[in-house]
């Protein structure tokens, strides 16, 4: 057992049934989310179309978490990706009831973790011709969160209310709900989202209200993978399930994540957000790390292009408010090299088939770091995200 405490950083729940639609007013339910059955199956139905983003959006039964463990460790045994996932057990309780989870939570050697959505993460996309019905379906969502898991459960389970950008007004009222509710986390996809006017930035003069509140808080803004709405431009199928459909091949679906945050960071940069804003706390998760030397190098680029217009560099304006939880496949000690130990957090994705079958598993990954970076990594960095607030 690892003696120092340790945060879990990126952890799941498997959304109940009613998730989306126990505070929704039947009324929308044609617009946002309903229920079906195909052959035997059930699946969404997402604003009037069937979603097969997942192949059981009930959850029950489960793969494994951690099933796909070895394929991300670069498949060694040469398996067809989709063996991984033969394998599959009952829900189990820790995965939709706080109390279990705080049980597995002391099983597992963690001190808290950072609770995070499923679903919850891909279905924006699918609403994305619908604004007003996004905002409706997510207004209900957090309250299930919020009632299912709380926003500080006991101190140790931090689960994070959901916001769209979909409508400007929208974004304020549920980012007061949020901060009103004790939120200690807030979590959003990195992708310009779409309005009744289109698609525009997040950085827009129209979310002004919006990033001045989230600034006034101090309360951290986890950018999470999800379906960014990242196109192929015709390479391979568009949609978040599109890797998978009809077999495995490698295609550029599967660097999808990666493009969507390092276009949300490096636009972010662009706009001199994080001046106008100083006291800003963005995390991503679950986006990897890869993309961070392009990141660096196109930043820096337009610096000199475009002498003067950043106040200072530009990747230092981003390390000073900017923390990366990497993929646990990355190499944690470049990580720690391009962004400061300081700057990196500790997630393992459980339970999800990508992530650690346990959480501390991961050990391993950082025993080339420092006692003291270790301790940054594993604790003291998202600790500090959820209880300091900027001076």
């Amino acid at each position: 057992m690892h003696d120092e405490p340790v945060i879990d950083a990126d952890n799941h729940y498997y959304e109940a049934l009613d998730a989306f639609t126990r505070h929704l007013d039947p009324a929308w339910a044609q617009r946002t989310v309903q229920w079906c059955d195909i052959d035997g199956r059930k699946y969404h139905v997402i604003g009037g179309r069937v979603s097969r983003a997942v192949t059981n959006a009930t959850f029950d039964p489960i793969a494994r978490a951690g099933a796909m463990h070895d394929y991300f460790r670069g498949n060694p045994d040469g398996r067809d990706p989709l063996s991984f996932l033969s394998e599959r057990e009952p829900i189990r309780p820790e995965y939709r009831d706080r109390d279990a989870r705080i049980e597995v939570l002391d099983q597992q050697g963690l001190e808290s973790c950072w609770m995070f959505p499923t679903l919850g993460m891909i279905y924006e996309e699918l609403l994305t011709d619908d604004p007003q019905a996004n905002c409706v379906v997510f207004r209900a969502f957090n309250r299930w969160v919020e009632e299912d898991w709380g926003f500080s459960y006991r101190d140790r389970i931090f689960a994070a209310p959901y916001l769209t950008l979909a409508d400007p007004d929208w974004a304020v009222e549920e980012l007061r709900w949020a901060l009103d509710a004790g939120a200690r986390l807030l979590v959003m996809r990195p992708a310009a989202p779409t309005t009744v006017l289109g698609r525009v930035s997040p950085f827009d003069d129209r979310y002004a209200r919006f990033w001045g509140l989230l600034n006034e808080s101090g309360v951290p803004l986890v950018l999470h993978a999800g379906d960014g709405g990242v196109s192929s431009n015709g390479y391979a199928p568009e949609g978040f399930s599109a890797a998978f459909s009809g077999g495995f091949k490698p295609s550029i679906k599967f660097f999808a994540i990666e493009q969507a945050i390092k276009d949300f960071l490096l636009a972010m940069l662009l706009e001199n957000h994080l001046v106008r804003y100083p006291d800003l706390r963005i995390v991503s998760v679950e986006n990897g790390a890869e993309f961070l030397p392009d990141l660096f190098r196109k930043a820096r680029s337009m610096a000199k292009k475009v002498s003067g217009y950043f106040p200072d560099d530009p990747v230092e304006i981003l390390r000073r408010q900017v923390w990366i939880n990497p993929f646990w496949e990355d190499d944690v000690v470049t990580v720690v090299d391009h962004m400061g130990a300081d700057r990196v957090v500790f997630g393992s994705d459980w339970p999800h088939i990508e992530g650690m079958p346990q959480p501390l598993d991961y050990l391993p990954e950082v025993k080339e770091l420092s006692p003291e970076d270790q301790r940054l990594v594993l604790h003291d960095n998202a600790a500090g995200l959820i209880s300091d607030r900027p001076a």
